[in-house]
């Protein structure tokens, strides 16, 4: 197929790109240009030409990622509700204890409406994190850089907590 052979694209994809070149030539566009525009937008739009044997293996991939994005936001949502659900759970048992049955269960609506959205968030950055993490230890492993790294802000930190503890023996 020579290059910008459009025998791959549908007739819709054609009568787009058409309308498209139309409009740019009406905003004083030169012929080229918005040839150019108008088959770059159907490529943007569609992936390529939707005809048989255009090889469409691009478009195909893209779908397949955005299901397992699909997936992990499922997931994301579920564990924000169990953690909200046991928040609730929590706080009506602390103040159970302290007050009646009627006005615990307002204390627990107070405190779970501010702690839900704060442990559903909590929930969003653990599964990012965790989904991240899995996809990057599958495409690459840790550089002996980034782990000297970390050995020097471990010793680092464990320097200054023996150092503030023997600073409050001393005082005593």
């Amino acid at each position: 197929m020579p290059r910008g052979d459009k025998s791959a694209y549908s007739d819709k994809q054609k009568r787009q790109a058409e309308h498209i070149e139309e409009s740019e030539l009406d905003r004083d566009r030169p012929r080229e240009d918005a040839e150019r525009i108008a088959w770059a937008t159907v490529n943007k739009q569609d992936g390529g030409g939707k005809r048989s044997g255009s090889g469409r293996t691009t478009a195909r991939k893209k779908s397949a990622g955005k299901s397992t994005k699909k997936a992990t936001k499922k997931t994301v949502k579920k564990t924000a509700r169990k953690a909200a659900g046991k928040a609730t759970k929590k706080a009506t048992k602390k103040t159970a204890g302290k007050a009646p049955k009627k006005t615990a269960r307002k204390a627990a609506k107070k405190s779970t409406g501010r702690t839900t959205k704060k442990t559903a968030k909590k929930a969003t950055k653990k599964t990012a994190r965790k989904a991240t993490k899995k996809t990057a230890g599958k495409t690459a492993r840790k550089t002996p850089a980034k782990k000297t790294a970390r050995r020097t802000v471990r010793k680092t930190t464990a320097r200054k907590t023996t150092k503030k503890s023997a600073r409050k023996t001393a005082r005593r």
